[in-house]
């Protein structure tokens, strides 16, 4: 592998950071795509977190919304992992703000990668192309696909689902012999290594830091960023993985109820301001009626997401850690960065 170059897309972000992370402790070399060159600085910060050694990374200045940058960014580049897509804490109100860059966004990077001879790209896509459909209360597995038409699907389910659905669309009519890999993973927890995490950590930092009174009625799958990113580089390298998809999930969900006392339970004092009570699920409902953060718990409140991890454990050894440890070692994190309030 030592000179095999792989570009991960999005170097910023919570999963991209900790998969350069993965990929440099592997010894492969590592190009990255950010925004603005501007943050090169916060992703060596974030590596050096991760405990890895950031000299060797090359910077592209790229964007999923303009086609400037990718063909540097792909040049002599063995894979990709495509990781960069927008998820917000906050739902839009037009929703092609989200599956607009998510789509061609996913287009424009692999259409570049088959250009440039790439062998195999992995992209990061979501249990919202899976989870949603009209069969609540079941084991999801990967054979699933998240149903467009179901009514209350948040726009970032919708953008998740046609970005992936356009990929393997791409690749079966003119990806040119380029190999297909995606990880589709539940709400993601695990140690933060900045201030760019996902949304699942952003609603545990408003639990410690207070800022509702209750927490919400039902339930989330969980798995740790470090066992994201290790499965990209499974997802990458097996030789039986091109052409499918992997859900990576650590276990069973758990009650955001159970959550908030988990982490209650394990950061003592740093945890007091977690909110033990859980919001009565008719005001969950009634303020969705006006509330699009209120309205994207309504589909969480519907069903209970399991979902399964018995194909990346049986195709290529992947073994995560429980859910509780990610979320214990994303509230440490948190603190330990000081990015909850003192």
């Amino acid at each position: 592998m030592s000179g095999e170059i792989v570009l991960v897309t999005g170097g910023t972000g919570f999963i991209g950071a900790h998969c350069i992370v993965e990929l440099l402790h592997a010894g492969y070399r590592v190009r990255t795509s950010i925004r603005s060159l501007d943050r090169a600085d916060d992703v060596r910060e974030m590596v050096r977190l991760g405990e890895a050694d950031p000299d060797g990374i090359e910077f592209v200045a790229a964007d999923l919304m303009s086609e400037d940058g990718w063909p540097e960014a792909v040049e002599g580049a063995m894979f990709v992992l495509h990781v960069a897509s927008p998820f917000p804490v906050r739902q839009p109100k037009e929703e092609r703000e989200l599956i607009t860059p998510a789509r061609d966004g996913a287009l424009r990077v692999l259409r570049a990668a088959g250009d440039a001879g790439v062998r195999r790209v992995v992209l990061t896509s979501s249990f919202a192309a899976i989870g949603y459909r009209s069969d609540p209360g079941r084991l999801f597995t990967e054979e699933d696909w998240t149903d467009l038409s179901m009514p209350h699907l948040t726009p970032y389910i919708k953008s998740k689902t046609i970005a992936e659905h356009a990929a393997w669309e791409f690749v079966e009519g003119n990806g040119r012999g380029l190999e297909l890999a995606v990880v589709n993973p539940v709400p993601v927890f695990g140690p933060v290594l900045g201030s760019d995490f996902s949304t699942s950590v952003e609603i545990l930092r408003g639990l410690l830091n207070g800022r509702a009174p209750a927490v919400p009625p039902g339930a989330t799958t969980g798995v740790d960023v470090r066992d994201v990113a290790d499965l990209h580089v499974r997802a990458m390298t097996h030789p039986d993985a091109a052409g499918e998809r992997f859900i990576a999930v650590a276990g069973d969900p758990i009650t955001f109820h159970d959550l908030a006392m988990l982490v209650r339970d394990r950061l003592g004092a740093d945890a007091k301001r977690v909110p033990t009570r859980v919001l009565p699920r008719w005001l969950v409902q009634a303020g969705a009626l006006v509330s699009s953060d209120l309205r994207a718990i309504v589909p969480q409140m519907r069903r209970t997401q399991g979902a399964s991890h018995e194909k990346a454990r049986r195709m290529l050894g992947w073994e995560p850690r429980p859910t509780e440890d990610a979320i214990v070692a994303s509230a440490e994190s948190l603190v330990r960065l000081g990015l909850v309030n003192a």
